[in-house]
């Protein structure tokens, strides 16, 4: 028996009640509960534009006009099969990055602990470095699934190790992923020098460029994506400046030359049969995004991520 599902919007008003994600009850439960969404509201380590702090509000209130519970591509009724909540947000320490990462993983680590799949919104991408610490504590080393304009790889900023342009360097460093599964999509950022090409490749990751995945099918980008991952524990991390600024405008550090959303669901879709054990979805600046297209954007992925975990349960997949 499903015991949480979301709010009927033909028998109650999508414009009506507390703001939850698509609706869905607002409880921190991680009993009897496949799934759950939880925002993390940090952007301490923005290097740009700031604002991702807003980004889960934003895209909760998106997500009601958005992600609604039937999948017609994948052919799902999310709660049908799963049980989710809007968990509500982790805590942070504004201005303090080390303690704020701290209090991350130890608002992440009981949502691993219990075998429940986290979909969070950040906050800036900095935020995934904590998550993945919190999931490592449970799951050991991950891949990587990691969708974005920029490699994220740099080991420092002006001296410090933490910016939303260092997670996955730390991540390699200590050991929180395993780079020989892990793969980064659509990287298109200018470089500071030479040696920044060769950050990811050192540390074992392999990775496309957007220049050479506007040569390749969304079929061709998902098979180099599976081929890498395997049936490995994976965890998918999703910067919303993947997406071309078009489609994106509302973030801290937008690039030209990158991907519609329909090529991004296109590209998730085809995921769905991967072993992902946590997604989420970082970099949506609401105070950039006055008409919510970059919310809507996001709200749409989350969307397709709860459809992942309905799809394999319909279809009775499971991982050892």
């Amino acid at each position: 028996m499903i015991k949480y599902k979301v709010k009927n919007s033909l028998k109650s008003p999508r414009f009506a009640g507390v703001k939850t994600f698509m609706r869905m009850e607002n409880i921190q439960t991680t009993d009897d509960v496949d799934f759950v969404v939880v925002g993390i509201p940090f952007d301490t380590c923005a290097t740009f534009r700031v604002g991702t702090r807003f980004g889960p509000a934003a895209i909760r209130e998106m997500s009601a006009v958005v992600a609604k519970p039937y999948n017609p591509i994948l052919e799902v009724g999310i709660f049908d099969y799963c049980s989710g909540v809007d968990y509500g947000d982790v805590g942070s320490v504004p201005g303090y990055v080390e303690e704020s990462f701290e209090v991350i993983t130890e608002g992440m680590l009981p949502i691993f602990e219990k075998g429940v799949i986290p979909i969070a919104m950040g906050g800036d991408h900095s935020v995934t470095l904590p998550e993945l610490r919190a999931c490592a504590k449970v799951n050991g080393p991950v891949a990587l699934i990691h969708f974005d304009a920029h490699f994220d790889t740099i080991d420092q900023y002006f001296g410090k190790p933490y910016t939303h342009g260092t997670p996955f360097y730390h991540a390699a460093k200590e050991g929180l992923v395993d780079t020989s599964k892990s793969i980064q999509v659509g990287i298109r950022e200018g470089l500071y020098s030479i040696e920044d090409t060769k950050n990811s490749s050192d540390l074992g990751y392999d990775y496309i460029y957007a220049a050479d995945c506007h040569k390749m099918t969304c079929e061709e980008i998902i098979k180099r994506i599976k081929d890498r991952v395997g049936d490995a524990k994976a965890f998918l991390t999703f910067d919303i400046d993947f997406l071309d600024p078009s489609c994106a405008p509302g973030t801290g550090t937008p690039i030209p030359g990158g991907f519609t959303t329909a090529q991004a669901l296109e590209i998730i879709r085809g995921l769905k049969d991967l072993n992902i054990i946590g997604y989420d979805v970082v970099e949506v600046s609401q105070p950039y995004d006055p008409n919510g297209i970059t919310a809507i954007a996001a709200a749409g992925l989350m969307q397709e991520f709860m459809s992942h975990i309905a799809w394999k349960k319909k279809h009775n997949i499971t991982f050892d």
